[in-house]
């Protein structure tokens, strides 16, 4: 276990406020010179699914918990969000830090929905997905909304193995947005034209860049946070594609044409964010954890960042780890204040 460099810091904040909290000394943490932190004696485990884009969210969590005291599991790494909802729900692990709250809402429910799981602060808010193409070919054709592609003439520009259909670089089954997907080809009318390619998405989408730097047009699912979009930059290499109206899979709930909006353009994926989803009996005998995960937050644009460091191949465990280590050092000021209101529940 790595030494804890914020405890003596904790323990001068908090000292004053303990001895006015406490009217008869409790032998554990009357020392002067430290007190008990919360997750002593603790251990903790989260879990991801397996998109290395993904991991710096639960590494930070991970980070923040450690300075409380807790002892940290490795995380639990499935190919599928239903299966980390699972995990969490029968209590094999405790939490989550990619919950996307909309996209993954049927997980949740199948899982036990809020009998056995809690949906705690936001991590990562205003995440958008949605379709995008090469803004060559969009200009070239005057291409703006994904309905276009029933035309089988637009639908064959994107054509790359020939069969008559769009290859659309897509969503692979088990992250949710796979469901979206699948269910606006029947609600715009895009079956007989278009093809869904799933897969491992990394594969495809390196795929769909060596098409798109051989001047070949594209057609792709993407979203936020995510390295993406400092490879192939909206506005500048890609434009969104708008659909002609708002229609999502009913576990999503009421959303408006306003709710999938971004700038002016329907993207037709509800604006999201990302939450972190623990097991109820860990966070009603955890207040501390509880606490932190209510507290953390990370600006999107931060999590572009380290992921494009990823794909320029500081991409290891390690390195992820050393992502999150400096993102809570240039934080510092925030961190610590998020860690001592954790220390007083």
């Amino acid at each position: 276990m790595k030494p804890l460099p914020l405890t003596i810091l904790f323990a001068a904040l908090l000292s004053g406020a303990i001895a006015c909290e406490r009217s008869t000394p409790n032998t554990e943490t009357s020392s002067s010179s430290s007190i008990e932190l919360p997750g002593e004696g603790k251990t903790v485990q989260g879990i991801h699914v397996n998109v290395i884009e993904e991991q710096f969210q639960t590494a930070v969590v991970n980070e923040l918990l450690e300075k409380l005291g807790y002892e940290i599991e490795e995380p639990e790494e499935v190919i599928s969000a239903p299966l980390a909802f699972l995990a969490i729900a029968q209590r094999n692990v405790d939490f989550t830090a990619i919950a996307w709250d909309k996209v993954f809402a049927e997980f949740y429910e199948n899982s036990g929905g809020d009998e056995k799981l809690e949906k705690v602060g936001v991590l990562v808010d205003n995440t958008i997905q949605g379709y995008q193409i090469d803004k060559k070919t969009a200009e070239e054709h005057n291409i703006t909304h994904i309905d276009q592609l029933k035309d089988p003439e637009i639908a064959k520009l994107f054509d790359s193995d020939r069969n008559g259909k769009a290859n659309f670089t897509g969503c692979p089954p088990g992250w949710g947005c796979e469901l979206v997907i699948e269910h606006h080809l029947d609600a715009y009318g895009l079956r007989e034209t278009v093809e869904h390619d799933q897969g491992m998405y990394g594969l495809l989408i390196a795929d769909t860049i060596t098409r798109y730097e051989q001047g070949e047009p594209i057609l792709f699912y993407t979203w936020t946070p995510m390295w993406l979009a400092q490879v192939l930059k909206p506005g500048e290499d890609t434009i969104w594609l708008e659909v002609p109206y708002t229609d999502l899979p009913e576990e999503q709930g009421d959303i408006s044409e306003k709710d999938s909006t971004v700038e002016g353009k329907n993207l037709g994926f509800a604006i999201d964010r990302i939450r972190i989803v623990a097991n109820k009996e860990f966070l009603n005998a955890n207040p501390a954890a509880k606490k932190l995960f209510e507290l953390i937050e990370i600006p999107i644009e931060d999590i572009n960042a380290q992921n494009l460091r990823v794909r320029e191949g500081e991409n290891s465990q390690e390195d992820i780890v050393r992502h999150a280590e400096e993102w809570i050092e240039e934080n510092q000021e925030t961190v610590s204040d998020w860690l001592a209101k954790a220390i007083k529940e």
